[in-house]
């Protein structure tokens, strides 16, 4: 409460003013997010890092991550302070797939007769993806060929293999 007393020079009095002056808190607090990783590749585990509020009010997210898909999340933080003031922050979460597609080279026959036929035992994908060969065996020449598997997922990564193909000749000459 504030009082006003005045008087003039002649030493007359004004009536006595009173004012209330009341204290009021609207500012929010304020969320600061704490440093964390905010990228994560797909299938891996993220850990949020968290937040803290300026006047040390108690920090609530919400929001979550899904590891197991390609894309952003946001977590929302929050706090209210005593006088019912809520402040937000948000953090952005981007799960990423940069791992290539693993081949696996079927066992086959990687040693072959010359003048025989040869046949590519191929090769499979860890994630279903299709799996294509390019490169030729000549079994009409002794020598090696290289049989090259690749397979690129959803996300662009190609993943690569190779198979290494023999071409022997161990039939001894027929004479008459």
């Amino acid at each position: 409460t504030v009082t006003y007393d005045v008087q003039d020079a002649a030493g007359n009095q004004a009536t006595q003013v009173t004012r209330t002056v009341t204290v009021v808190d609207t500012t929010a607090p304020v969320i600061t997010v704490l440093s964390g990783t905010d990228t994560v590749e797909m299938g891996s585990t993220w850990t949020d890092a968290g937040a803290t509020a300026d006047g040390g009010e108690t920090v609530t997210s919400s929001g979550t991550v899904d590891t197991s898909t390609v894309g952003t999340s946001t977590i929302t933080y929050s706090a209210t302070d005593a006088e019912e003031n809520t402040g937000t922050a948000t953090r952005t979460v981007t799960v990423v797939d940069t791992t290539a597609p693993v081949i696996t080279v079927l066992s086959g026959t990687d040693t072959v007769e010359m003048g025989s036929t040869w046949t590519d035992a191929g090769a499979t994908a860890d994630g279903g993806e299709t799996v294509t060969s390019s490169g030729t065996v000549d079994t009409s020449t002794v020598g090696t060929s290289t049989i090259t598997y690749s397979a690129t997922d959803a996300e662009e990564n190609t993943g690569t293999a190779t198979r290494t193909v023999t071409v022997v000749d161990t039939t001894a000459p027929v004479i008459t």
